[in-house]
């Protein structure tokens, strides 16, 4: 398991993260199977890259607040346990703790250099995104007028302009032009088929299905990492008060601890849980969720409107939206995450 979600673990034992399950999606039409066979390797290969420079760059953020404070730990322990003293037996070995310390700072430093010189951050976000807009390529593709000749290959600036940060994709318009000339044959008479306008209903509303259950998930994960770093937080902080206090009546150097590592560890869950933006991916998440159900209902009132058969403008243009509002969040997620790398921390 990664550092960072073994941390998030730790700070969440004991709390009820009531998750929803989300429902199977149902099975694609049988017309875009051969396009998303076509693009299953390429989908799976970003999809692996953004989750290992993901895991990177965020373990990466966490190991370096957390260290931070534990190298403050490191220069107080040999204080605390009395190895500084000449006369203390184990006074030989109180440098242990200060080459402790410099181990902790040139980890610390050997992380941002190799997060930076990689581009961690960058790698995540660029993969994530080729990796999203090619898993829905088929859900785009039945919107696409395939009867006109245009000179973009990209399918999702024909059918919307989904931010200017995708223009430069060149991933997506390759898989474009792969998949045209056979995709344009599939998809010849298909608006024509009651069988497939059903089932490309059902499959659309199920994907938008499994979104919304991964944003409520999302929301409710961040919501209770956002309540019990702060719990503990606090508590570091009245211990700390406390500690501080009590030098006014007992001078102790496991005081001197308490009011020295503490407030680095509280201060560094602190900043660790800022760069994890958890207070507003909670926010974030649950509108999303909302809007991703609305959609679902709209594309199934539009897959219904008529007693014999879909008003097909209505329901491309409420699938469309549906895909559109999807690339809008997740243009606002990378915005969201871009301003927070490694040098922050």
């Amino acid at each position: 398991m990664p550092l960072h979600q073994s941390i998030q673990r730790l700070l969440l034992i004991g709390a009820h993260l009531e998750s929803p399950v989300a429902p199977p999606v149902p099975a694609p039409p049988k017309r875009l199977q051969p396009m998303i066979d076509s693009l299953a390797r390429a989908r799976g290969e970003f999809d692996q890259r953004a989750i290992r420079y993901g895991h990177r760059y965020r373990s990466g953020f966490w190991a370096i607040y957390l260290l931070s404070a534990f190298a403050v730990l490191c220069a107080m322990l040999p204080l605390a346990l009395g190895w500084d003293s000449a006369s203390h037996a184990l006074h030989p070995f109180a440098g242990f703790w200060a080459v402790a310390e410099v181990v902790v700072i040139a980890t610390v430093s050997t992380i941002f250099w190799r997060g930076r010189r990689s581009d961690w951050q960058g790698e995540w976000l660029r993969a994530r995104t080729t990796a999203e807009l090619i898993s829905y390529l088929p859900l785009i593709a039945p919107l696409v007028d395939f009867t006109k000749p245009e000179a973009e290959p990209n399918w999702y600036l024909r059918v919307l302009d989904p931010g200017q940060h995708l223009r430069a994709s060149d991933e997506i318009a390759r898989a474009c032009r792969i998949n045209e000339a056979r995709t344009r044959e599939l998809l010849a008479d298909a608006w024509a088929d009651p069988d497939f306008i059903a089932s490309y209903a059902q499959w659309s509303m199920g994907i938008l299905q499994a979104q919304k259950i991964y944003h409520v998930r999302t929301a409710i994960r961040s919501h209770a990492l956002l309540h019990r770093v702060h719990r503990v937080t606090s508590w570091l902080f009245a211990l700390t008060a406390l500690g501080a206090l009590g030098h006014l009546l007992i001078h102790s150097r496991w005081l001197s601890l308490v009011t020295t590592f503490f407030p680095a560890l509280a201060a560094s869950l602190h900043g660790a849980l800022a760069q994890s933006e958890a207070y507003r991916l909670h926010a974030t998440s649950e509108s999303v969720a909302t809007k991703l159900q609305t959609a679902v209902d709209e594309i199934g009132r539009s897959g219904s409107a008529s007693p014999c058969g879909p008003s097909v403008t209505g329901f491309k243009s409420a699938v469309a939206s549906a895909v559109a509002m999807i690339l809008e969040e997740h243009q606002d997620w990378h915005m969201l995450v871009r301003p927070h790398h490694l040098p922050l921390a």
